[in-house]
C-alpha cells in the first residue's frame, strides 16, 4: 500500500518563505523545510527536485505576491499618480518582506522565474509608464524607474541615508522627478 502524501507543493513553499523571512536565503534547506512542514526530508523531494528548485518556487511565489500588490495599489487614472502608488506599493513590499524582496531584485544562482511571470507581475507598472512615454520607450522608462526604485529601497533596507532629512520625503520627491523626467507626452 503506497504512503499518503503527507505534504503539498504550496504548504513546502510556504514553509520555505516562512525560514526565508525569519531566517535567510542560507537558512532554507531541504532538512528546514521538511522539519517546518512535518516530513522527512526524503518526502520533499516527491514534490521539488531539490533547494535550486525550491529556491526558484520561492522566488515565484514572491514575485506573484509582488505582482499582486503592485496591481492592488494601482489606482488607475492619472498616470503619475498610479507610479506613485505603485512604486510606494514595492517599498512596503520591501519593508514588509524584506528577504522574499532581495531573493526577487538580487540575481540567483538557480533558474529565475519565467518571464512570463515576470511580465504579469510587472503589468501594472508597465501600463502606467505606456500612458507617459512613446511606445517604443517604455520598457526603458519601466526599466529606469524599477532601477531608482531599487536602488532607493537598498539603500534604505541597508541604513545608508546618514545625512539627515526625512526619507519619505525623499522617496515622495525622488518618484515626482523621475515621472516628470521620462515623461514623453
Amino acid at each position: 500500500m503506497p504512503t499518503p502524501d503527507r505534504t503539498s507543493l504550496p504548504a513546502i513553499v510556504a514553509a520555505g518563505q516562512h525560514i526565508l523571512e525569519s531566517d535567510g536565503l542560507d537558512a532554507v534547506t531541504m532538512a528546514a523545510v521538511a522539519e517546518r512542514v512535518g516530513v522527512r526530508p526524503p518526502s520533499l523531494y516527491k514534490r521539488v527536485r531539490n533547494r535550486d528548485e525550491l529556491i526558484r518556487l520561492i522566488a515565484e511565489a514572491a514575485v506573484t505576491e509582488l505582482g499582486a500588490a503592485l496591481a492592488q495599489a494601482d489606482p488607475g487614472g492619472d498616470p503619475r499618480e498610479r507610479l506613485r502608488a505603485i512604486v510606494t506599493a514595492l517599498r512596503e513590499f520591501a519593508r514588509a518582506r524584506t528577504a522574499a524582496y532581495l531573493l526577487v531584485f538580487t540575481p540567483l544562482t538557480t533558474e529565475p522565474p519565467s518571464r512570463e511571470l515576470l511580465e504579469t507581475s510587472s503589468a501594472p507598472l508597465f501600463d502606467a509608464v505606456a500612458e507617459i512615454v512613446d511606445h517604443d520607450n517604455v520598457l526603458e522608462a519601466a526599466r529606469t524607474f524599477t532601477a531608482w526604485a531599487t536602488g532607493f529601497i537598498a539603500m534604505e533596507l541597508n541604513g545608508s541615508f546618514h545625512l539627515g532629512g526625512d526619507v519619505d520625503t525623499a522617496f515622495a520627491y525622488g518618484v515626482e522627478r523621475l515621472a516628470a523626467a521620462i515623461t514623453d507626452r
